[in-house]
């Protein structure tokens, strides 16, 4: 048998932290990697046996980078502390870890999506995969702000039962998250983005309400497939307008 290490990245998470250990209990070692929250995360982490890794933020894939290096065994499971492996999922993790050869270096796994109380039918979050169970030695996080992507030197399968996601805690708590990203990706994009014009701030927000309340069915979400999309419009007119800040040296 394989064994596995569980990454949880947290920053105030102590109203997520005991489910979604709950939901990694089958790990051979458990790591929280905390980005020295306020609250009471690591106490309740450390009082259910994880290991407590404490690293000042700079930007999401540097900090899990950090902690996968600190993993003590060659196959990671990743998971945010909003996520939690299902019984099903967990099954058919075990059942791979306990084969001889594990024919693939990182599996993709999708996530059933929760928002403002409400399972995420379409709103562009149907599709929703990531990858989150992979061998160490051949994988690690590219350096972006925010939106890091797992870089696999090696083959890649599915799983097939999927993460359950609770994105939302409150609409002001949701809104500083994007608020967040946005500054985040201002950093990302000034590498790429040439002279800001109003293509950038009026098209690009407008499309991408667009997408993901028309192209992608939002509207058949209700009222929160109408908030997912408006908000992801916000989040790009944001972005740019940090980034003009940043240019300006406001920020």
């Amino acid at each position: 048998m394989h064994k596995l290490t569980a990454i949880i990245p947290t920053k105030n998470e102590a109203h997520n932290i005991e489910a979604v250990l709950a939901s990694v209990d089958f790990a051979d070692e458990i790591l929280v990697i905390d980005s020295f929250s306020d609250d009471a995360t690591v106490e309740k982490a450390a009082a259910l046996g994880a290991k407590i890794l404490q690293r000042k933020f700079d930007f999401y894939g540097a900090q899990k980078n950090y902690a996968i290096d600190q993993a003590k065994y060659q196959w990671v499971l990743l998971l945010d502390a909003d996520e939690r492996v299902t019984p099903e999922l967990k099954t058919e993790i075990i059942s791979i870890l306990n084969q001889d050869t594990i024919n693939y270096d990182a599996f993709s796994i999708k996530r059933i999506n929760h928002f403002m109380g409400q399972r995420v039918n379409y709103s562009g979050w149907r599709n929703d995969s990531v990858i989150r169970l992979f061998k160490k030695d051949v994988c690690k996080y590219n350096n972006l702000h925010v939106h890091e992507s797992l870089i696999v030197n090696g083959t890649t399968g599915k799983l097939q039962h999927k993460f359950l996601h609770y994105s939302y805690r409150s609409f002001n708590q949701y809104m500083q998250k994007m608020d967040r990203y946005a500054t985040l990706q201002a950093k990302d994009y000034d590498k790429k983005t040439g002279r800001l014009t109003p293509y950038h701030f009026i098209i690009k927000p407008f499309w991408g309400f667009f997408k993901h309340y028309i192209l992608q069915s939002g509207f058949r979400d209700g009222v929160v497939g109408l908030t997912i999309g408006y908000v992801q419009g916000y989040v790009v007119f944001m972005r740019y307008v940090k980034l003009w800040l940043l240019r300006k040296n406001r920020v």
